[in-house]
């Protein structure tokens, strides 16, 4: 089969893999429909060192079981179904506890003999425990929304509810990626009618009000901080969603967000150090996040998708096939797109 193989920054290649097998009775066999490009694809594309042999790559998808080994109980041949970002059993301790990234049994895609996402076809650890079976449409909106709920929808919905977000709170949203958006529409979802959103790139803050931005500042840094403020009398918001990932957008939630207040983070850290010290004490800021448990939140969104309530499959502006792939990573990477859709 073909797949997506990266060796090395800005090097991303499509390339015949061996097709995959069923391997552990507890697995299926997944046929990709729709898969995409991760803003996260983008930090091994833009510093992974070289290496001679490559990876597999690609942590999203929705695909048509092919076959399931002998254990698996809850998924047939034919279901339409969506992947999370990680595996898991979806019975550990920590599973059961909501927490399916930390599972005891679970794994990473393209790691450890595992396929990735970016391909024709992937087998599947943990069936029953990480698939979740969806409707079967052929509306190319609906599989768009569907596949959001693979990571970037749970994840802004991640930084949401850590954050507390209610009807009586105020939001500021640092980034206008697919994550930042999606966390827009997450804290609409949960009853915010103030959200402030802090991203420079006006096709996508457009979107950003489209999904329930009150507010646009697109300055950063103590400028940006500044004009949280001035929106907020001088207070800041009471919670703050981190959807970038770097030290200054940290930085800048700290600033925005109002004494007593929450900032939660669910951009991939590209820092070892933050601001962790006596302002945040003094002020009393609780800081959260992290990893999001899509598996965990599937069931609960999943419905106000199918439905339409919500359509964050939106936030993909534009389709690739499979053999594009390349060209979506540097169309990613260049800002020429927001977030690619991959169509095998």
């Amino acid at each position: 089969m073909r797949a997506t193989v990266i060796y090395g920054a800005g090097d991303v290649r499509v390339e015949t893999v061996p097709d995959p097998k069923l391997s552990e009775p507890t697995d299926a066999l997944l046929r990709v429909v729709r898969s995409c490009i991760c803003g996260s694809d983008l930090w091994p594309y833009g510093s992974m060192p070289a290496r001679d042999r490559g990876v597999r790559i690609g942590h999203e998808f929705l695909g048509v079981i092919e076959a399931v080994g002998s254990d698996v109980t809850t998924l047939k041949t034919g279901d339409l179904v969506v992947a999370p970002f990680v595996y898991s059993d979806n019975t550990c301790q920590f599973c059961r506890e909501g927490l399916h990234t930390s599972c005891l049994h679970g794994g990473n895609w393209g790691a450890k003999g595992v396929d990735a996402g970016q391909g024709e076809a992937v087998r599947v650890p943990q069936a029953d425990g990480t698939l979740v079976k969806v409707p079967h449409t052929e509306d190319d909106d609906l599989l768009a929304s569907l596949l959001t709920l693979s990571d970037v929808f749970p994840t802004g919905h991640h930084a949401a509810t850590k954050a507390g977000v209610n009807e009586r709170t105020t939001v500021t949203v640092i980034g206008d990626g697919a994550v930042g958006l999606c966390a827009v529409l997450a804290a609409k979802r949960l009853g915010a009618e103030r959200i402030i959103l802090m991203g420079r790139h006006q096709a996508r803050t457009d979107l950003g009000r489209e999904f329930g931005a009150t507010d646009v500042v697109s300055e950063r840094g103590d400028e940006g901080i500044e004009k949280v403020r001035e929106l907020t009398n001088g207070e800041g918001t009471h919670t703050v969603l981190e959807c970038v990932g770097t030290k200054a957008a940290f930085e800048m939630g700290v600033g925005a967000v109002r004494p007593g207040g929450t900032v939660s983070r669910v951009g991939v850290p590209q820092y070892a150090e933050g601001p962790i010290g006596p302002s945040l004490f003094r002020r009393n800021i609780t800081v959260t996040g992290g990893v999001a448990p899509a598996r965990h939140y599937i069931p609960e969104l999943l419905d106000d998708v199918v439905e339409g309530r919500y359509q964050p499959g939106k936030v993909f502006d534009r389709t690739i096939g499979l053999e594009e792939v390349p060209d979506g990573y540097r169309a990613m990477a260049d800002r020429e797109a927001l977030k690619v859709l991959v169509k095998p």
